[in-house]
Order: structure tokens, then sequence, then C-alpha cells
């Protein structure tokens, strides 16, 4: 599993005039069934994504986030091997 962490650097203003393609990005990857959570950091300074997939495969798709691609925002990616989880969560674990 990737976690990545998005990370706003510019106004506010700026972020939510790309937050329509940022959805819709976001649905798209949820449709192809690499994104398996997501939700915004409290404070509103970005979100975290849990993804699938290779730690190539998510940079890639990361870069075509339109808050990427035009410069509002920016992550980091952290591969995780999950090793415990509840029982609802359990496909978050390696086979």
């Amino acid at each position: 599993m990737i976690l990545i962490s998005l990370t706003y650097i510019a106004p506010m203003e700026a972020v939510e005039t790309h937050f329509d393609g940022h959805l819709a990005w976001l649905n798209r990857h949820y449709a192809d069934g690499v994104f398996l959570a997501s939700g915004r950091k409290v404070p509103r300074t970005g979100g975290v994504i849990i993804a699938s997939g290779s730690l190539d495969e998510v940079r890639a798709i990361c870069e075509t986030d339109p808050f990427v691609s035009e410069g509002v925002a920016r992550y980091e990616l952290t591969e995780v091997d999950f090793s415990k989880t509840v029982d609802s969560v359990s496909g978050l674990k390696q086979a």
C-alpha cells in the first residue's frame, strides 16, 4: 500500500479553483481500484489517500492530479506493508 500525503503550496483560493478536476481525478482512480480511502487533513492543509499498487505506478498517477499539474499542491509518498488491521480493513494487508 502507498500513503499519499498531499500538502497545499498555494493559497486556498487557488486550490479551490482546481477542486472539480481533483475530484474527477479521485473518482477515476477509485473506479479503477487504485484508491481505497481518502480525506482532508485537519486543519485543512491538504489530504491523505491510501492507494494500492507500486510506488512508481502511484507516483505516475499523482503527477496527473490537477492540484499537482497546476502547481497548487505537492505529494509525499510512503510505502507501507500493513501487518495488522481490524477485520473490516483486512484487505489492506499484503498477502
